[in-house]
Parts: structure tokens; sequence; C-alpha cells
């Protein structure tokens, strides 16, 4: 079990995952999101759904936004559809993939 950097809680199960950030060698760097989970149904990915608010300038409010991202899920973590999830950013795992779960929020 690897020290990631980040103040999260480390998974209980074990996995031999090389892009696994706990158990394999998977730098994170960068960003970090709370999202929530869309869609499990791919292979080790989830699409985790971002809602944020951004400020327009010419009416001076702010208008709400929300991007889908996939990021990849470790077999110790196994984030299911519906969980609040924590995501951090690492290298390109493949042309969409740039996240990796690190935590399921309560």
């Amino acid at each position: 079990m690897r020290d990631i950097g980040l103040d999260v809680s480390a998974p209980e199960k074990e996995c031999n995952d090389p892009k696994c950030p706990f158990h394999g060698t998977l730098p994170v760097r960068g960003q970090v999101f709370s999202c929530t989970v869309v869609s499990d149904k791919m292979d080790c990915t989830v699409v985790v759904m971002r809602k944020f608010e951004k400020k327009a300038t010419k009416y001076e409010r702010f208008e709400k936004r929300q991007s889908k991202i996939h990021a990849h899920n470790p077999p110790c973590i196994d984030a299911k559809a519906g969980d609040r999830v924590k995501i951090a950013e690492c290298r390109p795992l493949s042309r969409t993939k740039s996240y990796v779960v690190v935590e399921v929020l309560k």
C-alpha cells in the first residue's frame, strides 16, 4: 500500500491492477474533483458527472454547467452508478481517460 499524497482513506480490498494508485505504479497529480457516477457499464471505467458554476460577467450572474468525465475504476475501489466519488488527475490512460477514482464518499 503506497501513500498517494492525498487526504483520502485507503481501500480495504487488495488488487493487482498496475493502473491503481494504491497498489500499482500510477502517480496522481493536478486536479481533484468530487463527482457522481452516472455509468459503470465499461470494464474498469466509470463515467462521472461534474456539476459546477461559471460566472457570466456580462450578466453578473452564475450559470450552471455540467461535464462528463471518464475515469479509471480500480478493482479495489469498485464504484457503482449513483455513488459520490473523488477523482484525481493522472497521466493519460487511454484516449479519453486521464482521471482515476481514489475514494468512494459516504
